[in-house]
C-alpha cells in the first residue's frame, strides 16, 4: 500500500458525492401533506382485521401471542353468545393489547394467526409521548367497518355461525 491510496481513494468518493449531488435531480417529499409510497412487504403498524359481513377475524386463540418472540402480545378470551356476537367463532378476543414498544416487527403473529386477523398494515406514522400511549388495544387496531349495522357486538340468529373459520369456496386454493 503506497502513501498516496488513502488520498486516492478519498478524492474517488469526494467526487462521486460531487457527481451525485451535481448532475442528478434531488426528490424531496414534503412529509406532513405529502406521504411516501411503502413497499409492498413493508410491515408497519398492526391491523386486526374484520368479515365481509363486519364480524371481527379474531378469534381469542392467542396463538400470534405465543408466537410473539418479544412478548408484545396479551389476547384475553372470552365466550361469543348470540345476542352478542363478535366473531363467528365460538370465542372472541375480549382483550386484545400490543405493546408497541416491545415489537419488533418480525411478522410472527401474521404467520401464526389461523384466520388472518392480525396484519402488519402500512402505516409507519408511529410516536409516543407517554409509555402508555404506546400500548395500543383493540378499539385502536380493529379497522372500521363500512356501515354502522355492521358493527359489533350484534344480535344473530341461533346457529348461523357454527365455525369459526368460513369454509373455502375454491378448496384448491
Amino acid at each position: 500500500m503506497g502513501v498516496f491510496d488513502p488520498i486516492i481513494e478519498l478524492s474517488k468518493g469526494l467526487g462521486e458525492v460531487l457527481r451525485s449531488f451535481l448532475f442528478e435531480p434531488t426528490v424531496t417529499v414534503q412529509y406532513p401533506e405529502e406521504k411516501r409510497t411503502v413497499r409492498p412487504r413493508f410491515r408497519g403498524r398492526h391491523v386486526l382485521k374484520r368479515y365481509d359481513n363486519g364480524l371481527e377475524k379474531c378469534i381469542g386463540c392467542s396463538l400470534c401471542a405465543a408466537a410473539c418472540p418479544a412478548d408484545a402480545i396479551f389476547v384475553e378470551a372470552s365466550e361469543n353468545t348470540d345476542e352478542k356476537r363478535f366473531s363467528p367463532g365460538q370465542r372472541y378476543a375480549s382483550t386484545y393489547e400490543i405493546n408497541m414498544l416491545r415489537c419488533i416487527y418480525c411478522g410472527f403473529c401474521e404467520d401464526a394467526c389461523p384466520t388472518e386477523a392480525i396484519v402488519l398494515g402500512d402505516n409507519y406514522e408511529l410516536s409516543f409521548t407517554d409509555r402508555r400511549d404506546a400500548i395500543y388495544t383493540k378499539d385502536s387496531l380493529l379497522e372500521s367497518v363500512p356501515s354502522g349495522d355492521m358493527l359489533t357486538p350484534r344480535k344473530v340468529d341461533v346457529g348461523v355461525f357454527v365455525r369459526s373459520v368460513p369454509e373455502m369456496k375454491d378448496p384448491t386454493d
